[in-house]
């Protein structure tokens, strides 16, 4: 699904926010807070319902809030004092007041192929072009059952240009070949890729291998 509001586009299915179709950073956390946002506008959105939203059952400083608001501004270019796209309830909380259109994003078949997959012991996750989220909660793309993997602790995003990793802010950290992963990074094939303290492994199409070689060999 994707949400359009004046010149940008966010991708619900990719988590990306694109302006031209360039991506804009933002942290999981802000991307998630505009997603709610741009979700249930024109509503306001009090501080205390965002807050159990974005970090259920935990106790957050309320300017850990406020400081996403304010990444979220500087990426879209928005006036605090004259906002477009972000508005302030004083003293309540944020309304996201743009006009926007939602739309699906269309999945072509060829998008569906494996295009490269992860190993963790015996299993193996085929992975297509779209962005894959690793963790522990059950509806996840890569579920790693162990106890320091956070619920939704990293991402991948597979595009026909490559893969890149992202971490979650895990408790417990996301690492390529022992290095922590910081902000994203791209992979190649063979990549160690640390969950915590589980090993997986990236591996990519060569082009002797067919992605339907790969599908009947996958358990």
């Amino acid at each position: 699904m994707t949400i359009g509001f004046g010149p940008f586009c966010l991708d619900l299915d990719t988590r990306q926010l694109t302006r031209a179709n360039v991506a804009i950073h933002l942290s999981p956390k802000a991307f998630e807070l505009l997603t709610l946002l741009a979700q249930d506008r024109p509503k306001v959105l009090s501080k205390a319902a965002l807050q159990e939203r974005l970090w259920p059952a935990t106790y957050v400083a309320e300017a850990n809030l406020s400081n996403l608001i304010a990444e979220i501004r500087d990426a879209l270019g928005d006036n605090p004092r004259a906002p477009v796209y972000i508005r302030t309830a004083h003293g309540f909380g944020y309304a996201f007041q743009a006009e926007a259109t939602t739309s699906p994003n269309p999945r072509p078949a060829e998008t569906q192929r494996p295009v490269c997959w992860i190993e963790w012991g015996a299993r193996r996750f085929p992975l297509a072009i779209g962005a894959h989220v690793i963790g522990r909660d059950a509806d996840v793309d890569v579920r790693l059952d162990a106890s320091n993997v956070s619920r939704r602790h990293a991402r991948l995003t597979v595009t026909a240009e490559g893969v890149v990793l992202e971490d979650f802010g895990s408790k417990n950290g996301t690492f390529r070949s022992g290095t922590p992963v910081t902000s994203p990074v791209a992979l190649a094939d063979g990549d160690v890729i640390g969950i915590g303290s589980v090993q997986i492994t990236f591996h990519a199409l060569t082009g002797s291998m067919s992605t339907d070689t790969q599908v009947r060999s996958a358990p």
